[in-house]
Order: C-alpha cells, then sequence, then structure tokens
C-alpha cells in the first residue's frame, strides 16, 4: 500500500524534472480520486486471490493444500522474468496516445477481470484430480503471472508522469493507500458474509457463492480502471533514452543488486509479507475450523484493517519528523511482542484473539503504510550511485520481490497445513484437535519470527535514515538544478 510519497519521475527528482505536456489541465483532486480508483481496481482481484485462492481449491475443488502451495510458490518465479520484463518493457516503449501508462488499463482491464472469474470457479469441480489441478494452474498463471503484472506494473509507476511537485505526490500516494484500504475493507469484510455459509452446523465456503462473488469483483475492477483513465492525467513528457546512451539491461540490474536501500528494503519487506500475507491466508483456517464460526472472518479482516485507516491521515508527518525507518522499526517490534502474546495466551476467545490481532496488525501497518515511500528513496539513491534512473525497471524488481513474499506465504501456509495434517477435502471434514492447535501456532507465532527476521533486516542492512535520506534528496536538487541550467 501507498502512502506519503509516489514514484518520481524517469528522468528527474523533485522539485525540477522534465517538461511538462502542453494544452493539459491543471492537477487537481480528479487526478487524486482517479489514481486512488487505479488501485481499487487492482484490489479488486488481487485482494480476492489473496483472501479466498487457498481455501476455495482446498475446501471447494478438493486440492491438496501442499499442491496450492506449490502453485503459488512456482509462480512467483516464473514472475521474476514477467514483472522485470514488463518493467523493462515500459521503460524502453515510447508513449501512446495517452501517455506512457494509461494505455496499459485499457488494453489489460477486462483480461485480468475474466481470468479472475475463471480463477474462482467451479466448473470441474466434480472432474478427476488431474483436470481439477490443471484448471488451478492455468488459470491463476493467466491472472498473476500475465494480466496483473500488465496492468499493476504502469499503473504503479503512473504517478512520476502526473506531477512533477513533491506535495502533489505524496497526495496521490496517500490516496493510493487509501484505495487499497478500501477495497481490502470491502472485500475481507463483506465477501466472508457472503461466501461462508452454515451447512448442519457447521461452517462451510460456497463455490458457486465464491464463483458469483468474483464477476462482481471482476466487473467493478473494470469500472474502477475505467475511472482511474477517464480523471488521471500524464503530464510529465518522458522520452526513454536512445539505446547508445542508457544503461545496458544487465549493467543495470547489476547495479540494483548492490544497491543496498533496495536490497535491504526487499529483504525486510519480504519477511514482513510473508507474516503478512500468510496471517490472511491462516485466519479462515483459523475462524472456519478453530473457532467455528467462518463469518466472524468479517468482524477479524476489519480488526486488521482499522490500524491502516487510523494511519494513513498521520503517516506523513510521522515520516517526517520521525524518518521512515525509525517508525517502521518501532512498529514492526510492537507486532512481534503482540503476536508472542497471543501464542502464550492460546486464546479459545476470538474477541480476545482479535484485540491482539488489532495491536499486531498495527505494528505491520508502520512499515507496510510507508512502502512507497522507502521505494522512492531507494529509487534516489540508485540515481546518486549511478547518475541514472529506471523507475519502471526498479518498481518491477520490487514488486516481483513483493509478489515472491506472497508466493512464499501462500507456499508456506500450504505446505505448513500439510505438515500439521490438515485434511483437505471439499464437504467439510472434521479436523484432530492437534491440527486446530497447530493452526493457531501458524497464525501467532510463526507470523512473530518471521516479522522479527523483518525489523533486524530494517534496522541492520537497511542504510537511509532519516538524516541520509535528506542528504540525498539535497545532492540531487543539486544535480538537477545543474542539467537545467546545462540545459
Amino acid at each position: 500500500m501507498s502512502t506519503t510519497d509516489a514514484l518520481p519521475g524517469p528522468d528527474r527528482m523533485v522539485p525540477t524534472g522534465p517538461p511538462i505536456a502542453a494544452h493539459t489541465r491543471p492537477f487537481s483532486v480528479r487526478d487524486k480520486i482517479g489514481y486512488m480508483f487505479g488501485d481499487f481496481g487492482n484490489d479488486f482481484t488481487f485482494i480476492l486471490q489473496s483472501t479466498f485462492f487457498l481455501i476455495f481449491y482446498t475446501n471447494v475443488m478438493g486440492i491438496s493444500a501442499a499442491h496450492v502451495g506449490t502453485l503459488l510458490f512456482a509462480a512467483r518465479i516464473l514472475d521474476a522474468f514477467t514483472d522485470v520484463g514488463a518493467g523493462r518493457l515500459i521503460d524502453t516503449l515510447r508513449p501512446g496516445r495517452s501517455g506512457r501508462f494509461k494505455p496499459w488499463l485499457l488494453r489489460i482491464m477486462i483480461p485480468v477481470a475474466g481470468a479472475a472469474f475463471l480463477m474462482f470457479s467451479p466448473f470441474l469441480q466434480d472432474g478427476s484430480y488431474g483436470a481439477r489441478l490443471a484448471w488451478m494452474i492455468v488459470t491463476y498463471i493467466l491472472w498473476g503471472s500475465v494480466f496483473y503484472t500488465l496492468i499493476n506494473i504502469p499503473y504503479g509507476s503512473m504517478a512520476s508522469v502526473i506531477s512533477n511537485k513533491a506535495g502533489e505526490r505524496a497526495s496521490l500516494s496517500v490516496f493510493r493507500s487509501l484505495g487499497a484500504t478500501l477495497a481490502n475493507l470491502g472485500i475481507s469484510v463483506i465477501l466472508p458474509l457472503i461466501v461462508f455459509v452454515q451447512i448442519e452446523g457447521n461452517s462451510e465456503i460456497s463455490g458457486n457463492r465464491m464463483m458469483f462473488a468474483a464477476l462482481g469483483c471482476g466487473i467493478l475492477a473494470v469500472v474502477c480502471y475505467l475511472l482511474c483513465f477517464t480523471n488521471v492525467e500524464e503530464r510529465i513528457q518522458t522520452a526513454p533514452k536512445p539505446r547508445g546512451e542508457r544503461m545496458g539491461f544487465a549493467k543495470t540490474m547489476g547495479t540494483l543488486i548492490t544497491n543496498r536501500a533496495l536490497t535491504g528494503l526487499i529483504f525486510s519487506s519480504l519477511f514482513m509479507l510473508i507474516a503478512f500475507m500468510m496471517m490472511g491466508g491462516m485466519m479462515p483456517y483459523l475462524f472456519n475450523e478453530y473457532f467455528n464460526n467462518g463469518q466472524l472472518l468479517s468482524a477479524v479482516n476489519f480488526v486488521g484493517i482499522a490500524p491502516t485507516l487510523l494511519l494513513v491521515p498521520f503517516a506523513a508527518k510521522l515520516a517526517k519528523n520521525l524518518g521512515k525507518k525509525e517508525v517502521g522499526v518501532v512498529g514492526m517490534l510492537l507486532g512481534v511482542a503482540a503476536g508472542l502474546v497471543l501464542f502464550v495466551l492460546r486464546t479459545d476467545s476470538p474477541v480476545v484473539f482479535m484485540i491482539g490481532y488489532a495491536v499486531l496488525m498495527f505494528g505491520v501497518a508502520c512499515l507496510n503504510i510507508l512502502i512507497w515511500a522507502f521505494i522512492t528513496d531507494a529509487i534516489d539513491f540508485q540515481e546518486v550511485r549511478t547518475g541514472e534512473r529506471n523507475d519502471a525497471t526498479v518498481y518491477a524488481t520490487y514488486s516481483w520481490a513483493r509478489k515472491l513474499g506472497q508466493a512464499i506465504a501462500g507456499g508456506l501456509t500450504g505446505w505448513a497445513l500439510g505438515w500439521i495434517g490438515y485434511e483437505s477435502a471439499a464437504g467439510g471434514t472434521e479436523q484432530s484437535q492437534g491440527v486446530l492447535e497447530g493452526i493457531y501456532t501458524l497464525s501467532t507465532l510463526l507470523p512473530a519470527g518471521l516479522l522479527l527476521v523483518s525489523v533486524l533486516a530494517l534496522a541492520f542492512w537497511y542504510p537511509l535514515s532519516k538524516k541520509r535520506v535528506e542528504a540525498n534528496v539535497a545532492t540531487l536538487e543539486a544535480k538537477h538544478a545543474g542539467d537545467d541550467a546545462q540545459a
């Protein structure tokens, strides 16, 4: 989720930048709302997948949790090529009539929505195991590795050409964060009330209801992409450098690998995301099996989202006064402590669990809400080191790392359910007490350990303290002022 800083322009950092295109309307709240709807569109399929994919294929389609987890992990290896390839393609192609990034919204919005619908359609529910497995693999790769990549990378890079002013870019980032949070609220809180049903005293997920929920989310995603396309204006002209003047792909990737700001952020956010997504994947099992009430997933998802809503208005001020790294470290330590307390308590009360979960998610939000601001700092650090900006490539590299974290979380969740003996079968198989206790441990102790690794990486490897960030910004302002004077 984004917060205080949007991605900077491909060739310039604030306050200077590439020339603004003529005959465009001034930046206004229309751009902020339009950009917010773009993240809404992304999350209508992304959050749908991250929340329900695993439990849909284990409990409706009867696929082994280990097989689902393996797919989630293996697909992200493929994304190493599709994400970075998409970023490099966008960095080198010339803009179209409506801009560099906007055309991709129109090209991909229907394919990504259609793939999400197919992914949650139980058409082969009664088919052979091989047919069901193949259906899962093909629909998931089409959605995630192909179509979602081709719409998410351009959208994430778009903020760099909407404006070249720091304050306006910051407001875009805040509205993006708000869009992601509202989408999460709608999907994670409302859909559990629709797709989970009580059958003979047992909580189950309905395959048909899930299919129609995916259809509704896909339609809403297309509407949101259209609203983004209509209301956002690409103002900054950023034609790519001639081939002979720009850094080669291999050299560019080499400089990214040695960028401690980027690698430190990737490593820290990787473990944070694994913990975050694993908790999201485990919550349906915890409340459907351990607490025997899948509809309570609506309440716990709201509790998990509320800290982000509370932090959004204050994130920019906290980052400015205390530093992004500093806020992230303190918040994540709080999350680690909350996870350990929940594990020790091993409560049977869903209310008590939700209170501890809210504290844990508040800690996670302290880092997660500032992630895109961290990325901006890493891009600045890259330019300070190399003298060249490769915004879409850097964004795509980090995007792939995020997907890898999500995939590891999905794989780890599926594998861990197999390790504790979870029985995957459609129709609601009753789990043993040992399995229920294992589900609770996977929802508390393991995320706390992962968050601890994340905070250690942020504290000791990521180099950009508040003072260092301010120095980099001053260096780039002087550099760009000199470039403009020469021009």
